[in-house]
This record gives structure tokens, C-alpha cells and sequence, in this order.
């Protein structure tokens, strides 16, 4: 823009500029495209990108407010085992053969020594297999230690 046109445009927002900013420091909180609402119920009928152009060029610009975050409920810590089969977590896992058929496995872990005494592996798994614990029975791991147990991966 030249400095013509600048001087131009001063001149036809001056009107708009006053009753910008006095609006803006009746409603503290109202955002530009509320103020030019309210312009527009005055009688001051204008272009929302106007509005827009001179509410940023006055320094109007409302300061966003950062929330602070917080805990959407309270929290448990979970009680760690004491003994053996007192606390089990169950897992799937899955993988791509070079066939490209899925391999599907759903681990079972006691949490009190980390080992694993039941991995379920089928192509698909059901729903009767992912109750884990009728499949720990089944195997007769459940009770006990066993001397085929696995250890997992997870260390404590």
C-alpha cells in the first residue's frame, strides 16, 4: 500500500476505530466477530473482514487463556501381588508370516513373578479363548509352580 492509500483507509476507519475500541473496553472478553455484531445492532453496518483487520491493527486481540490440566478422576495405584496367581494380565499379540497370514496370540502373565504360563497362538482367536484364565485351567498351569513355565520379557 502507498501512503496515500494508507492515509485513505485511516481516514474511513477512523469512525469505526473509536467505536471499536470502545466496545472492546465495555466487553473485555468479546472476540471481533462478537463486536462487529454489536456494531451492526448500532447501525454501523461493515464488513466482517474489516472488523477483523482493524480490531488487529488497534492491538485488541484477546490473550488466549492456557487451562490448567487436571486429573479427570482420582486415581488409584494398584496393589502389587504378595503371591503367586493372585493377579494376572492378558495381552494380544500379532504378527505378519511371510505368507502373509496373521498369527494371533494372546499371552497370559502372573504378575507376582512375571512368568507366562499360557500363550494361546491360532491364526484367529475367539472369544472363548481370551477369557485366559479357563485357558490357564485347561493347560493346568494355574495352581502351583510349573516346570514348564516361561519367563516374559518384563522385568521387574
Amino acid at each position: 500500500m502507498t501512503d496515500l492509500q494508507t492515509a485513505t483507509s485511516l481516514d474511513r476507519d477512523g469512525e469505526l476505530r473509536i467505536r471499536l475500541r470502545g466496545l472492546a473496553e465495555e466487553r473485555r472478553r468479546f472476540g471481533s466477530p462478537r463486536l462487529q455484531i454489536l456494531l451492526c445492532r448500532e447501525g454501523i453496518v461493515v464488513n466482517h473482514k474489516r472488523v477483523e483487520r482493524v480490531y488487529r491493527e488497534e492491538g485488541l486481540s484477546l490473550r488466549l487463556k492456557h487451562r490448567r490440566k487436571r486429573a479427570s478422576h482420582l486415581r488409584e495405584v494398584p496393589h502389587g501381588s504378595t503371591e503367586p496367581n493372585q493377579h494376572w494380565v492378558m495381552d494380544f499379540v500379532s504378527d505378519c508370516l511371510i505368507n502373509g497370514r496373521r498369527l494371533r496370540m494372546l499371552t497370559v502373565v502372573d504378575l507376582y513373578d512375571r512368568c507366562c504360563p499360557v500363550i494361546e497362538v491360532d491364526h484367529s482367536l475367539t472369544a472363548s479363548v481370551s477369557r485366559g484364565r479357563g485357558a490357564a485351567e485347561r493347560s493346568g498351569t494355574v495352581s502351583g509352580s510349573h516346570p514348564n513355565r516361561q519367563r516374559s520379557g518384563v522385568h521387574r
